[in-house]
């Protein structure tokens, strides 16, 4: 059985390279699974910044969306997997759920109507997505390499305006409490400093559920 760790916090929080540090700090071999998508000159940038921050000896997959194959295929894998990041999976899945967008006369791509888009979410998308979380959080707990997956703590800004994206910032938030009551450890990021969260959290709530 896997050392499943999760790691969350803000943007630019130092929580990629926290992980990277504790990754290279058990001197094993280490696989890297980058979920980003390239669509934009932005998105290159940071990915080419991630890419010269790591090591080259380290082996990278790049996978997008089937998280849980590709960890499945490395069960009994020797070493580390280092997942970067669970929030841009979820996006890549919830974006590979969303129907075709309707077009105006003009050929106009038309966003859909929120009430369409809260239905589809609720009924459907979200349902199937939290499963495959599950899946992929019971997996990384039971396979043979010590697995750490990076998050995003997406739901501490304002409510965002669009459908789409409260619905996204809601998924995540519930995807991240799944992994994390899978997690051996859970680490929250703060300007560069980690804290160990799981096993105090687990103390006090139990204390609270006695009373």
């Amino acid at each position: 059985m896997s050392q499943f760790t999760l790691i969350t916090g803000g943007a630019r929080s130092g929580k990629s390279s926290f992980a990277e540090l504790l990754a290279a700090h058990t001197k094993r071999s280490v696989i890297y699974i980058a979920t980003a998508q390239i669509w934009d000159d932005e998105m290159a940038l940071r990915v080419k910044k991630h890419q010269q921050q790591r090591p080259t000896k380290w082996r990278l997959i790049e996978e997008p969306l089937n998280i849980h194959d590709t960890l499945l295929q490395l069960k009994d894998q020797e070493g580390v997997i280092l997942l970067d990041c669970v929030t841009l999976w979820l996006t890549n899945l919830l974006l590979a759920g969303q129907p075709t967008a309707p077009s105006s006369p003009s050929g106009e791509e038309l966003p859909l109507a929120p009430q369409k888009v809260d239905a589809l979410f609720n009924n459907e998308l979200e349902p199937q997505i939290l499963d495959i979380v599950k899946d992929v959080a019971q997996l990384a707990q039971a396979i043979k390499p010590q697995v750490i997956f990076v998050t995003n703590e997406v739901g501490q800004g304002i409510v965002p305006e669009y459908p789409l994206s409260r619905a996204y910032r809601d998924l995540a938030g519930r995807s991240n409490q799944i992994l994390a009551q899978n997690a051996e450890q859970v680490y929250m990021v703060v300007a560069g400093f980690p804290m160990e969260i799981k096993h105090s959290g687990e103390k006090l709530l139990a204390s609270l559920l006695k009373e």
